[in-house]
């Protein structure tokens, strides 16, 4: 029987598996199982815990070979939140314990701004900018990878969810203070939502998930654009900052590719507008697409093409780290 393939995508989330096979002269990779936890994998001081991720993935693997039939899995792809500055111990354990447990072959990991670049636009040129809860540009010329931005939401992630919603709650205090720059409607929807905004700090700055609590203001500040230029100004910047990762990242030469992927797309046209705008001023060269899928369509992909020996995408020891055994 044809080896298959695991295809993983790990993220803040949970862990999303499936397992299928290669698809052959150009054929689409075949889908035969699916699995889901919504457990993330821990980090520590390690960095990514292998030992966490192994103790979700091997069992899922193996319920996944008896449920489909697949007796060999020969190439393992993970894309996960993270690797390029937290997977060293992944890098270090991982392709020797799926070779150890799993008999796989070949091992992939993948920080998962890579695996949404592949799932957005395929082994083609361009740059694209997943913005959710946070913000990380990548681009490729097929030679290198580039990446802008990703550094978090107390340094970076600049118009991503987060920075949106801190943005709009930095205006509701500008408003309660008397400060320039407030916006009233901001000020209505932040005590709506959390309370009195003199409480703000006490209830915000000990959480440990902060930057989806502030992520989760940036709706209010979409919902209030129409109407409100203080909270249109603050989707406008997030536009240009979002244009900005984009630019550097993307190839100077032909006509690239640029897609947008992630949730933030869903506060509607109040940022999409401005942002088509803002692409379009900063890469006149570029072609806008639509993203075609998504991370762990990413990992299908990089998976399938791993798989039948036509992967073509740079290799990068932080951002795509591939093994293989020449014996296998």
């Amino acid at each position: 029987m044809t080896p298959g393939f695991l295809a993983v995508d790990s993220g803040g989330s949970g862990l999303r598996v499936v397992l299928g096979t290669a698809g052959g002269d150009g054929d689409d990779p075949r889908v035969l199982g699916r699995r889901a936890s919504r457990e993330a994998v821990r980090t520590g001081t390690r960095g990514i815990d292998p030992g966490h991720l192994l103790g979700q993935l091997l069992p899922m693997a193996e319920s996944l070979r008896e449920e489909t039939g697949v007796v060999r899995i020969g190439t393992v792809v993970v894309g996960a939140a993270g690797l390029a500055t937290l997977g060293d111990a992944l890098r270090a354990e991982l392709p020797g314990a799926l070779a150890r447990d799993l008999g796989v072959r070949t091992v992939a990991l993948v920080a998962d701004a890579v695996t949404a670049y592949v799932g957005a636009l395929g082994p083609r040129t361009g740059a694209v900018v997943a913005a959710g809860t946070g913000l990380i540009a990548t681009g490729t010329d097929l030679e290198h990878w580039y990446r802008a931005d990703g550094w978090g939401h107390l340094l970076g992630d600049c118009g991503g969810g987060a920075w949106i919603g801190r943005a709009g709650l930095e205006a509701a205090l500008r408003a309660h203070d008397g400060r320039p720059g407030g916006s009233a409607a901001l000020l209505a929807r932040a005590e709506e939502r959390f309370g009195p905004v003199a409480g703000l700090p006490g209830r915000i700055y000990p959480r440990t998930d902060r930057p989806a609590v502030l992520a989760s203001f940036a709706p209010e500040v979409a919902a209030c654009a129409a109407g409100d230029p203080v909270a249109a100004d603050v989707l406008r910047a997030a536009a240009r900052h979002m244009a900005d990762s984009a630019a550097a990242v993307c190839p100077r030469g032909g006509e690239p590719l640029v897609a947008v992927t992630g949730g933030l797309l869903k506060l509607g046209d109040a940022l999409v507008v401005p942002l088509e705008e803002e692409l379009a001023k900063r890469l006149p060269h570029a072609r806008r697409t639509a993203a075609e899928g998504d991370p762990l369509h990413g990992s299908v992909r990089i998976a399938s093409d791993l798989a039948t020996g036509s992967f073509t995408l740079p290799g990068d020891e932080k951002m795509l780290w591939v093994t293989a055994d020449p014996d296998g």
